[in-house]
């Protein structure tokens, strides 16, 4: 297969170039790289070369051709697919990880720092061992770098992040009885505001609509561009269900004149005049007597 391709497409010539697209972490966002020789299939893993060093990813879009100008120049090579003993040392990495984890909180203890560890990566390679924490404001952990750095022989960063990435690390359960989404299928956070909540008529008490980050659920976004459509007021057509200006439950009738509708088959039938229709809202199926609660 060519590594790249030209194709015309509407008198155009589009450039494309093979890719594979792999996660570094479970939902996490997708980079493409260049597969190079190999053709590697979704689920399998890979040893890939990036910005931090060798890491190992898993494919989750496998070989295909994409234009070159949606992608970022120029592309890192796919090393190899993983062999056995690269799934053995990745796997010895996660535990060493663990490890990393606990010294790391003792030597923060130590040092007497405001600081919350969240997680901890390393490299492939294991030439550089990342620190995720969070905290309330700056934190001077110059002192704590150089201690890591002669226990763990390797480069050290520490990182802070945000109690939205906080959670997608740690995962949890969210008030609907399922895995937060972030941690889920969510690969990137979107913003979300109070707007979205007060749209879709929803509680504005901040129990209710914020996550476990403390933030506002991600999923007040989900249906918020779809509720300015959905709640415009819709002419009815013959045989709907509506509710007039005065509450009258019906079906709309449409006359023989211009302008000319009719609500009836409601308890003690009422005829309103054209230029009494204001507004009419569809609901479907109406009860007559409504919930009160």
């Amino acid at each position: 297969m060519n590594e790249a391709d030209d194709r015309n497409l509407g008198g155009a010539i589009v450039s494309e170039k093979r890719v594979v697209g792999v996660r570094f972490k479970h939902a996490g966002k997708v980079y493409y790289f260049d597969p190079a020789e190999t053709n590697p299939k979704p689920g399998e893993t890979v040893v890939v070369e990036t910005v931090r060093g060798t890491e190992a990813a898993e494919v989750v879009v496998g070989c295909r051709l994409m234009p070159e100008s949606g992608l970022s120049q120029p592309l890192r090579p796919v090393l190899r697919q993983a062999t056995p003993d690269d799934i053995e040392h990745l796997a010895e990495n996660r535990r060493k990880e663990q490890e990393a984890i606990r010294t790391c909180e003792a030597k923060v203890a130590e040092h007497k720092l405001d600081m919350q560890l969240v997680g901890a990566d390393y490299t492939f390679d294991r030439g550089k061992l990342i620190f995720y924490f969070t905290s309330e404001g700056r934190v001077d952990f110059r002192q704590l770098v150089r201690d890591l750095s002669a226990t763990f022989k390797t480069r050290i960063e520490l990182r802070q992040i945000g109690v939205r990435d906080e959670a997608k690390m740690l995962g949890g359960i969210g008030s609907c009885g399922r895995e937060l989404c972030c941690c889920t299928f969510l690969s990137e956070f979107q913003p979300v505001s109070i707007r979205m909540a007060k749209r879709q008529d929803l509680s504005l008490n901040p129990a209710k609509i914020s996550g476990l980050c403390g933030r506002l659920m991600c999923c007040l976004r989900y249906e918020a561009d779809h509720y300015p459509d959905a709640t415009k007021p819709t002419a009815a057509h013959a045989g709907q269900a509506v509710v007039g200006g005065a509450g009258l439950a019906g079906e709309a009738e449409v006359g023989g004149g211009a302008g000319e509708a009719e609500v009836g088959g409601g308890a003690g039938e009422a005829e309103d005049k054209p230029e009494e229709l204001t507004e009419v809202e569809v609901t479907g199926p109406v009860p007559v007597e409504e919930d009160r609660v």
